[in-house]
């Protein structure tokens, strides 16, 4: 490791250290973020999988817990990533373009590809994938459950409360999506 003194170090130089670590945790925060979705699918598979051949439907409300947690921090991950974005593109970058004395946009990807044709039709879909994942399967769960003979009223009650829980995730999926 090379040691360096502090005459080395300059604004623009940590500005650039600053990005390239938002960068980083940018792409990990994406990785975990896209195989969140992935692990839910297979949960809630595994979920009803298991209700299905154990014949037990109260199994089924595992579904809805899974997914506010999962969803929960599906949403949380989207928005750092989102707002180190706006970071980048907002403060980031034209501190950088007045240090460089630089004409154009700096980082111009970060504006670039938020105009890119049909990325509000991405968007829109990515949601409707989001809802469905994260509200619409475990409420389908939770109708199955409702529809059995082996609905037992504490577990109804726990239904229900999950089921205003669901409503209030969707409602935040809705909120923060980006059209």
């Amino acid at each position: 490791m090379a040691v360096t003194s502090m005459d080395d170090v300059t604004e623009g130089k940590v500005l650039l250290a600053e990005y390239d670590r938002l960068k980083e945790e940018q792409k990990t925060r994406i990785g975990f973020r896209d195989n969140l979705l992935y692990f839910t699918l297979a949960a809630v598979t595994a979920v009803v999988a298991l209700s299905v051949q154990s014949g037990q439907a109260g199994l089924l409300l595992s579904a809805p817990a899974i997914c506010l947690i999962l969803g929960w921090t599906y949403l949380v991950n989207d928005e750092k990533i989102s707002t180190i974005g706006c970071y980048v593109r907002d403060q980031l970058g034209p501190r950088l373009g007045e240090l460089a004395s630089a004409s154009g946009t700096v980082f111009g990807w970060e504006i670039y590809h938020r105009s890119v044709v049909g990325r509000s039709m991405r968007k829109r879909l990515q949601t409707a994938v989001d809802l469905f994942t994260y509200l619409m399967l475990p409420m389908v769960c939770t109708t199955a459950f409702w529809c059995s003979s082996t609905a037992q009223p504490l577990l109804a009650l726990t239904s229900l409360v999950q089921t205003l829980a669901l409503a209030v995730l969707g409602w935040q999926f809705l909120r923060r999506a980006e059209w």
